[in-house]
C-alpha cells in the first residue's frame, strides 16, 4: 500500500479495532464506575484523573476507545469519564426501541452517569454530540457547559431521508455492507477513496460491517428529532463547539447554523489542518481545546 494510504488507514485503524493506540499517549491509571443505565443493565464507565469533571460521548460506528488519547492528555488535571453508549453496547434484552426511543434511552444513560458523577463538563463528538443536545435539553442544570464537536443536526432537511431508508432496507435485507456503504457515502459524505482504502483492510472493513445494526439506529434516532434547530434556542449553558478544517462542508454548514441559535455561545473553534476525527489524529490539540475551555467555566 502506498504511503499516502497507510496515513489514511491508520486513524481508522485507530478508532474502528479494539486496544489500538491512539495519540501515543500513556493514560493515567483508570478506574471502573457501574452506574445502572436506563435498560437497568450497567453501564460500565472509565473514570481517570482527578479535578472537575468531564463526559465524553463517542460517535457513530465507534467506541469509548475513540476518546482514549483526548482523555489520557485531559486526565492529567481533570476527572475524565466516558462509556460506551447504549446504542453500541449491544446485549440488550428484548426488542430494541427504535428512532425517539433510542434517543431517550441514550439520554437517560447520559444523565444517570451525571447524576453519579455530579455536575460536569460533557463534551460530544458527531452523533454523541447530538445525544449531548438532548441530554442538556432534558437536565440543563446537571452540566455546567458543552463542548460540541461537529454534531449531524438537521437544518432544513431531514440528517438520512431517502437514503437512510434505503439503507434500513439494506440492512433488513441481510445486505449490511450496502447499508453501511450508503450511509458512509449519502449520509456522512466520505469519499470513494476513504471507504475504497477501508476495503482493502478486511479487519478494518469488517468492524465497519459489524457496526451496520447500530450505525443505522443511530442515524434513525437522530432522524427522529425532526427539521430545525430552534429547541436548542432556550439552552441556557455555556457551548463551545468544535470542527475541522477538511471536515465535508456540510459539517461547518450545521456547526455554522447551531452557532446562530444558541443563546450562550462562548465560541467557535475550528482546527484547520484536521477533519471529522481530530481525537485520533490530534488527540493533544482537541485536549487544550476543551481544557481551555473547561478553565473559563465558573466553579
Amino acid at each position: 500500500m502506498s504511503r499516502p494510504g497507510r496515513r489514511l488507514l491508520r486513524p481508522l485503524v485507530r478508532r474502528l479495532l479494539p486496544g489500538a493506540q491512539v495519540g501515543g499517549q500513556v493514560a493515567a491509571t483508570s478506574r471502573e464506575l457501574v452506574v445502572a443505565g436506563a435498560d437497568d443493565s450497567p453501564i460500565t464507565v472509565t473514570d481517570e484523573g482527578q479535578g472537575p469533571a468531564i463526559l465524553l460521548l463517542h460517535p457513530g460506528s465507534a467506541n469509548r476507545l475513540s476518546w482514549a488519547g483526548v482523555a489520557a492528555a485531559l486526565s492529567e488535571r481533570f476527572r475524565v469519564l466516558r462509556f460506551d453508549r447504549w446504542t453500541y453496547r449491544g446485549g440488550h434484552a428484548g426488542a430494541a426501541p427504535a428512532g425517539a426511543e433510542t434517543m431517550a434511552v441514550e439520554v437517560r444513560d447520559v444523565l444517570a452517569v451525571a447524576a453519579a458523577a455530579g455536575r460536569l463538563l460533557l463534551v460530544g463528538h458527531s452523533s454523541g454530540a447530538v445525544v449531548a443536545l438532548e441530554s442538556a435539553l432534558a437536565a440543563p442544570t446537571a452540566f455546567s457547559g458543552m463542548v460540541l464537536y461537529e454534531p449531524p443536526v438537521a437544518v432544513d432537511e431531514p440528517l438520512g431521508g431517502e437514503a437512510l431508508r434505503r439503507a434500513r432496507a439494506a440492512l433488513d435485507a441481510g445486505d449490511p455492507d450496502r447499508a453501511i456503504t450508503i450511509h458512509m457515502r449519502e449520509i456522512v459524505g466520505a469519499g470513494r477513496l476513504g471507504i475504497a482504502a477501508m476495503r482493502r483492510v478486511p479487519p478494518v472493513w469488517q468492524v465497519v460491517r459489524d457496526h451496520a445494526p447500530a450505525q443505522i439506529a443511530d442515524d434513525e434516532a437522530i432522524e427522529s428529532l425532526g427539521i430545525g434547530l430552534g429547541r436548542y434556542a432556550r439552552l441556557d449553558l455555556p457551548v463551545l463547539l468544535l470542527g475541522g478544517g477538511r471536515s465535508p462542508a456540510h459539517m461547518r454548514e450545521r456547526l455554522d447554523a447551531l452557532a446562530a441559535v444558541l443563546p450562550r455561545l462562548d465560541s467557535t473553534v475550528v482546527l484547520p489542518a484536521q477533519g471529522h476525527m481530530a481525537n485520533l489524529r490530534a488527540p493533544g490539540e482537541v485536549a487544550k481545546v476543551i481544557a481551555a475551555f473547561a478553565d473559563r467555566l465558573p466553579p
